[in-house]
């Protein structure tokens, strides 16, 4: 029996987690929809493993976005183990790619998606991202989150000199019933120095840090990263306790360069990616595993405040592949 087998056998009869798969099921849907189809269609076109399928199969692979370098690698693997084994049979190796999908992500490892709450004092998490990729609604379903679990939320703006920015953030924090601290056109240290002190004296559990997305110029984002990050330490001791990074699912490889470009210049500890739902390329989650070897933490797969949720690759590979084996 393949992992994805045993692993779907083990999802189906977990009744607790009916609601978090339907998410990921809805979620997935267009990437199903495009990627999947296309592996059962080769699936039928082909009876026989030979090189025309290979090729058709890392086709499929990289329009799906996982990713040029992830997909040369995967396909050397896949070659081995078809060599290996002596695999004749598409359908048989159908469940082989799935696993061998599955285990690029787990690579013998557990990349923790766990938040690193603090016991004592208050979870300071930088949001660091270009603009548009849904950085500040990121922040609102978070706080959400965690206003839902009782904890007392405060959220930072420190985009001061975006037109509307601080506004913004602000309207999010009245809906999201957070506490708020911000200014615009103004030193975006000086901001989290008076809001981080705020934070101190409201006794807040989990602060969240909104911060400019201008990636034009890496040298001053770097400089403007490197100060806040000693602005946040002054104040709360080995802060901040996360750097997340927002990415847009959508932009593919895009994502992927933005994500390179931010861990060139700051301490990343994890990913949140966006807009899953809204892509067919939802491969990207492997991708970014790969070729930036940093935890995806939580992923968007809708508009509502609660379809922002905890990554769980096993979910993630059930509501990809779920269809086909």
């Amino acid at each position: 029996m393949g992992l994805f087998t045993k692993l779907k056998n083990k999802i189906e009869q977990n009744k607790k987690k009916e609601q978090e798969i339907s998410n990921y099921d809805k979620g997935l849907e267009k990437t199903r929809k495009e990627f999947v189809s296309k592996l059962n269609l080769l699936g039928i076109k082909y009876t026989k493993v030979n090189d025309a399928y290979f090729e058709e199969l890392e086709d499929i692979l990289i329009g799906a976005d996982i990713g040029v370098n992830t997909v040369f690698k995967f396909m050397d693997r896949l070659r081995e183990r078809v060599k290996k084994e002596n695999i004749a049979d598409t359908k048989y190796l159908m469940e082989v790619i799935v696993d061998e999908l599955f285990i690029i992500y787990v690579n013998n490892e557990s990349l923790s998606t766990k938040i690193n709450i603090q016991e004592n004092g208050p979870t300071i998490i930088l949001m660091v991202g270009v603009n548009g990729v849904g950085k500040t609604t990121t922040i609102a379903k978070l706080a959400y989150k965690y206003k839902n679990e009782n904890k007392k939320v405060m959220m930072i703006a420190a985009d001061t000199f975006r037109a509307g920015a601080v506004e913004q953030l602000k309207i999010w924090a009245e809906k999201t019933e957070s506490i708020f601290y911000g200014k615009e056109n103004t030193d975006p240290a000086g901001v989290i120095y008076d809001g981080l002190e705020m934070a101190k004296k409201e006794q807040a559990d989990i602060v969240f840090i909104d911060t400019a997305g201008r990636l034009q110029n890496k040298v001053n984002l770097m400089k403007e990263l490197e100060k806040i990050n000693k602005v946040i330490d002054r104040i709360v001791p080995n802060a901040p306790h996360e750097t997340l990074l927002v990415i847009d699912a959508s932009t593919g490889q895009n994502g992927i360069l933005q994500a390179k470009s931010f861990k060139e210049i700051t301490n990343i500890t994890g990913i949140v990616l966006t807009k899953l739902d809204g892509t067919a390329k939802g491969g990207i989650v492997l991708a970014i595993k790969e070729e930036v070897d940093l935890p995806v933490k939580f992923v968007g797969l809708g508009e509502k405040m609660t379809d922002l949720q905890t990554f769980d690759i096993e979910e993630y590979i059930y509501g990809l592949f779920k269809d086909m084996i």
